[in-house]
This record gives C-alpha cells, sequence and structure tokens, in this order.
C-alpha cells in the first residue's frame, strides 16, 4: 500500500489527502522521500509517524521541516515535535481518518480508546506539529 500511495503523490494524485514527504538526510543532506498522511485538526497541521521512530523521523528532527510534495508541487515547512502529552486528540484524530490503511501499526488502539490508553501508546508514535515555511 505504501509504494502505491507513494507513487500517486508523485504523479499528482492524492489518495485522501496523502503526499510524498521529503526530508534532507542527516548526514548525506540528500532529499530522502516517503509517503504520508497528513493530518489537519484544530487549524493545526500534523505528520504522524505510524512505524514509529523510523528514518524520517530521525530525519526531521535533525532538519527540523521539508516539503510536501504533490506531482510538481512542493510545499516547504518547518516541523515542531508534539510533546507527548499532547499527543492523544491528534492520534485519536489520526485513527478515526486513516486506520483503514494503518491500523496494523497501532495494536490495541481504537478510536474509542480511553484517553488513558492512547496516551499509554503516545511515546512510541512521534508526532510534528507543520507550519508553512
Amino acid at each position: 500500500m505504501n509504494n502505491a500511495v507513494g507513487w500517486l503523490a508523485c504523479h499528482g494524485v492524492s489518495l485522501m489527502g496523502s503526499r510524498q514527504l521529503a526530508v534532507r538526510g542527516r548526514t548525506s543532506g540528500q532529499w530522502r522521500t516517503t509517503p504520508v498522511n497528513p493530518l489537519a485538526l484544530d487549524g493545526r497541521r500534523y505528520l504522524v509517524a505510524p512505524r514509529g521512530v523510523t528514518q524520517w523521523v530521525r530525519n526531521m528532527r535533525v532538519a527540523g521541516g521539508g516539503e510536501l510534495r504533490l506531482g510538481r508541487r512542493a510545499e516547504a515547512f518547518t516541523a515542531t515535535e508534539l510533546p507527548d502529552a499532547d499527543k492523544v486528540p491528534v492520534l485519536r484524530e489520526y485513527l478515526r481518518k486513516w486506520r483503514w490503511e494503518i491500523g496494523a501499526f497501532f495494536p490495541g488502539l481504537a478510536v474509542d480508546s480511553d484517553d488513558a490508553t492512547i496516551a499509554a501508546a503516545a511515546p512510541r508514535y512521534p508526532i510534528f506539529v507543520i507550519s508553512a515555511a
């Protein structure tokens, strides 16, 4: 599924808002890409890492931003990592919107999970608030 979503985004087709994330590599400085599902909630935009601390997360922590691409369009942004204490509403909405695609990466969590259950899982899922650069 990841390859298909990435291919579509590279060719200008968004699947429910998906984009190609481009972040500079933390050692090489080269652009690295991966498909992502940006989430809009309460006037802010977020990138959630459903697979946990992956290479794009490590790169984002160093780069502090990147680009969201759809076809030939690229939107530069800055990113700030969200503290674990603030993740519950974001994770709940992310599960509501994207569970059909990424549910396997959130074992034991559902939209109707209580706040304590989601809060206990929150440290496993980095989340970045993104803003226009």
